[in-house]
Formats: C-alpha cells, structure tokens, sequence
C-alpha cells in the first residue's frame, strides 16, 4: 500500500463491484457441473475471451471457436448472445464502500478488462459506474491487464500521478503489475477487509463508518 495518503482510487470492475462470471449462464444450460466446468475449461477459454476484452469483435470469437467445435455452435453462441446473464449483480458490501469513499471527495476512477460491445450493458444495469469521473475499459486500448501498457493508458488518460493512486483489484497478477508500475495497490479479497485497508489509510473515516 502507499506510504501517503492516496488522493485517486482506481477501482476494478468484475470481481470487485460488478460479479460477472459464465457459470451464471452455464449452470442454465448443463445439467452436469462436471461437463460445464470442462466446456469453459477447454473450449470457452478464459484466454479465448481475453482476446475479446483487448478488442476482437464477438462475431469474429464465436466463429473462430465455432470452427474449431462445430458440434458445440450453440453453446458458444450463448457465450455472446446471452451474455447479460453472465452478470449476476453488484458484489455485496463493495458498493457501500464506494458510496462512502464518494461521499469523502476523493478522485474515483475505474479500469477494467471488457468488451467495449459488452460494457454498454453493464453501464446500463449498475448506476453506480456513473460516480466515476472516468472508466478506462481494455477493449477501448486494445491491451489487458495485466500489461503495463494499460497502466500507461490510464495515468496518461486522467493524468494520475502513481505515487499518489491506489488500485483495487481481485487479481495478484493485476496487483503485482500496478505495484510494479508504481501505484499503491490492494488486493481485494472482500468488502469487509477492503473498507479496513481504506481505513488504514485514512481514506474512510473509523469511527461512524457504515459496517458491511
């Protein structure tokens, strides 16, 4: 964590606010775990779909994979077409404590790996991406994190001194990669123990702060 108090938090989105995740979707359309959990594992790939987070277009992904699995188009076309139901909902507790820290003042900003065809969705389901000054979306740069590159784009994009900026993220990698960089970086693992690191900081006040 940063030795001074930051003045910009620079949220990640799925996994922190947002609980985006395919089995939401899957467990909808295979009656055996077992079988799902194989199909995202090997054909649905978490790096299949970090190809569209860094900007391929989704009709393009599908078909790739479809020409690879033609027995599975169906499957995989749900992947694109029925997509909003890989979005469950708002992590629970995380947006208290974004209301909170809005509530201080501070400088909010996001960055995420998304589609920008996708994320048009999620703007319009969860009020709360509107309290960003500004969202930085991978799709948009055409590089993910964990790349340095995308931290370029976002301290250049909003003019953020590192030293001064603290990034929440669910991912070690993400996080080792901002630390790297030069921003301050929490690991976040809950809201209960991110809104104490905020604490910590003295970005949320102690005393009278709303529990999770």
């Amino acid at each position: 964590m940063p030795e001074s108090t930051p003045t910009t938090v620079v949220f990640d989105l799925g996994g922190v606010l947002i609980d985006w995740d395919p089995r939401h979707l899957y467990r909808k359309l295979f009656a055996d775990p077992d079988e799902m959990e194989s199909f995202l594992a090997e054909v649905t790939t978490a790096e299949w779909n970090a190809h569209q987070d860094a900007g391929r277009p989704w009709a393009d992904a599908v078909e790739t994979l479809v020409a690879e699995y033609p027995e599975r188009r169906e499957l995989i076309e749900a992947f694109h077409r029925r997509w909003p139901e890989m979005l469950a909902g708002a992590i629970p507790g995380t947006v208290d404590v974004l209301t909170d820290l809005r509530a201080t003042g501070i400088r909010l900003v996001a960055l995420s790996n998304w589609s920008t065809e996708m994320f048009p969705i999620a703007q319009e389901r969860f009020d709360f991406l509107a309290w960003f000054e500004g969202i930085l979306i991978s799709g948009e740069v055409g590089v993910n994190k964990p790349d340095r590159r995308i931290f370029e784009h976002l301290v250049e994009r909003f003019a953020i001194d590192p030293a001064a900026a603290l990034f929440v993220d669910d991912s070690l990698a993400n996080i080792d990669a901002a630390r790297a960089f030069g921003l301050g970086a929490i690991h976040f693992t809950d809201a209960h123990a991110l809104r104490r690191d905020l604490i910590e900081l003295a970005l949320l006040p102690d005393a009278g702060s709303s529990e999770v």
